[in-house]
Order: C-alpha cells, then sequence, then structure tokens
C-alpha cells in the first residue's frame, strides 16, 4: 500500500462542501488589496498576517474567531477584490487537488463600496469561472459550485434566498444561513426555508457547533436542512460513541443520509472539539453516519484539504480508503445534479483513489 506522505495525498482527488470564500483569500492578496482600501492590517507582511490569522482564531469561541474575518471582508468590497479573491480561490483549490468544492458566502457583507446584491454574486461568478478556465487549462480541472448565505444574525436572510433563486442558472447550487449560532436560532428564518423548498432549492444550515442539539433539531425537522454545517455536537445525542447506541436525532441524520460538513481544525478552533485524534468525525464515521471532511475558512484556520487529511492520518490513524469515502459522501451529498455527481466518483475520484488503494 502507498505511503500517505503529504505529496500522496495532495495528488489525491478532493471535494470539499464547506468553505468560506471571504476566509480563505491568499496572505498576500489581502495584504496588497488592503493598501490599495486604506485598511490598515492587524499584522505587516503576508507571513505575519498569516500568523495573526491563525493565533487569534485559536480562541476557542466562534464569536472571536468570526471576529477575524472584519480584515478580509475589508478587501472584498469592490470589483477587483471580488474578482480576485474568486479567481484565486479556485485555483488554489486545484492546486490542492479539489475536483469538486463549493464556495459560500454572504453578499450582504460586501456592498460597503457600492456594489448591489445582484452586482456581489455576479462579480463573484465571473471570477470563479476564470479560475476554473484556467485550472482546467492547466490540467487541473476542479468544479465549483457558489452557496449563498444570510447572516442569522441580521433581517435579510430572506432576501439572500431569494437571490439564490435568482442566480440558480448562472452558478448557485444552494444556499446556508451563517454567523453566530447562540441565541439566533434557525427556526427563525422558517420563511426563507420554506420559500427555498418550494423553489426546489437546496441549503445547508450552520447548527451543532456553539450550540447543542436544539440547533441540529431545528436545522433538520423544523426547517429541512439537507445537510448539516458542522454538526459536531449531534455526539450529544450518542452517550457512547464506542458503543454506538444512537438517540433518535442522530439516528434520524444518519438513516436519512443528512451529511455533516465537518472541519476538524475549525472545530478545534472554536472549541467545539478537543483534539484531531477525538474529533468525533472519525466515531461518527465508523457509524455510518454521511460525514463529510472540510476546511471551512483556509486562511484563518492555516488549513488545505492535503493538511485535514494528513492530520486524520497522522493523528486519528486514517487510511486511503478512509479518505476515499468522505471524498465519495461529500460528492453524493454536492447540491448539483445527480449525474453530475455519479461522473465525479465514477470517472475521477475512484480512479484517482485506486493507485493507492
Amino acid at each position: 500500500m502507498t505511503t500517505l506522505d503529504t505529496d500522496t495525498l495532495r495528488r489525491l482527488p478532493k471535494a470539499v462542501l464547506h468553505d468560506h470564500l471571504d476566509g480563505g483569500l491568499r496572505p498576500a492578496t489581502v495584504v496588497e488589496l488592503a493598501r490599495e482600501a486604506g485598511h490598515t492590517l492587524p499584522a505587516d507582511g503576508p507571513d505575519a498576517l498569516a500568523a495573526w490569522f491563525y493565533a487569534a482564531a485559536n480562541s476557542g469561541d466562534l464569536v472571536r474567531y468570526i471576529a477575524t474575518f472584519e480584515h478580509t471582508l475589508a478587501v472584498l468590497q469592490t470589483r477587483a477584490g471580488l474578482l480576485r479573491a474568486a479567481e484565486e480561490y479556485v485555483l488554489d483549490l486545484a492546486a490542492d487537488g479539489v475536483v469538486y468544492a463549493e464556495v459560500r458566502y454572504a453578499p450582504e457583507l460586501m456592498l460597503r463600496g457600492g456594489l448591489t446584491l445582484p452586482e456581489v454574486v455576479e462579480t463573484v461568478q465571473e471570477g470563479l469561472a476564470a479560475g476554473m478556465a484556467k485550472a482546467a487549462a492547466a490540467g487541473t480541472p476542479v468544479r465549483v459550485g457558489t452557496l449563498l448565505c444570510g447572516m442569522r444574525m441580521f433581517d435579510r436572510v430572506r432576501e439572500a434566498a431569494d437571490l439564490a433563486v435568482a442566480f440558480r442558472d448562472a452558478g448557485v447550487v444552494g444556499f446556508d444561513i451563517a454567523g453566530a449560532e447562540d441565541g439566533f436560532p434557525p427556526a427563525d428564518h422558517l420563511a426563507a426555508f420554506a420559500h427555498l423548498r418550494g423553489e426546489n432549492m437546496p441549503f445547508t444550515i450552520h447548527a451543532g457547533e456553539a450550540y447543542g442539539l436544539p440547533s441540529i433539531h431545528q436545522a433538520v425537522q423544523v426547517c429541512g436542512a439537507q445537510r448539516i454545517g458542522h454538526g459536531v455536537r449531534i455526539t450529544d445525542d450518542i452517550p457512547d460513541l464506542a458503543a454506538g447506541k444512537l438517540g433518535r436525532l442522530a439516528g434520524w441524520v444518519r438513516d436519512r443520509r443528512i451529511a455533516l460538513e465537518m472541519c476538524p481544525t475549525s472545530n478545534l478552533q472554536t472549541g467545539a472539539a478537543a483534539s484531531i485524534a477525538e474529533h468525533p468525525i472519525t466515531a461518527l464515521k465508523d457509524l455510518g453516519f454521511r460525514v463529510t471532511l472540510n476546511t471551512d475558512n483556509r486562511l484563518v484556520s492555516g488549513t488545505t484539504m492535503t493538511r485535514e487529511m494528513s492530520l486524520l492520518v497522522e493523528q486519528a490513524g486514517w487510511t486511503a480508503e478512509d479518505l476515499r469515502t468522505v471524498t465519495v459522501n461529500a460528492l453524493k451529498s454536492a447540491f448539483i445534479p445527480f449525474d453530475e455527481r455519479e461522473a465525479l466518483i465514477e470517472d475521477v475520484v475512484l480512479p484517482g483513489y485506486a493507485v493507492v488503494l
């Protein structure tokens, strides 16, 4: 069996469902765009800035983790900034072996430079398309779909949902709500989710990260989410992970194949998990949950899909078969048509893993 070193892992085909555009910029890009925008950064130079983001995010608190985004959002308020960030986003994924990705962001947070909501979406889609074209020309094609987010603590969630439906034929494949979980339950936005269901528009919901089972229950049973962003607190309904006896909600999530978008490094930073070795992703995988592996915020968490895989291999004993499982899981639950998912699995992922199995 092939050794799963970093170079081997980087070459494996990957799929990421949970990754934020404003959390994945290149440090050098933030530095350059901040200089142009007159925005003061907390550190000088790309390396120092990357180190600051990683240190600031390691607070064990989701609210403080989210606060680091003021510096990336500051450079995503213009057409030029959005175009560059979106194109580089795709190219960085392609270099990391990602073959399918869903990128999410909240257009309402990118209006300070005078762009309208539709203009933000159009600009990001233009940048993503440019990145995909360059990646394909370089022989590393990657398919990227967009999830639009509404910020759960503000009052524009329904507006963001309408925007997702309006751009569903222009690269937007789904919807999400993001922001602080505690105090802002998913059910506050039932009208938006009812509208999305009526329009046959898939959506995921951030839940079970900073808040427990009630947020997961609301996301799934009240709002109708097809996936759960993070969902690590589902273990609160499995008192003994080793025995594998599931509570009613955990059993529902597993048996209905509701995907859990798990982000190990990010979950450690926000205090949702204690260590990579103890992260619930391994036990939940072994219990048959549809777990997926994700980066969440590549800049803020100082990570890549290759790094997330490496950590699980080194600290949780994962095998190539485990990595293939979560990759296939992600594609099975992707918000694109079945035939496209099937083609990626059969023509790209399975052959790509055959060389290490």
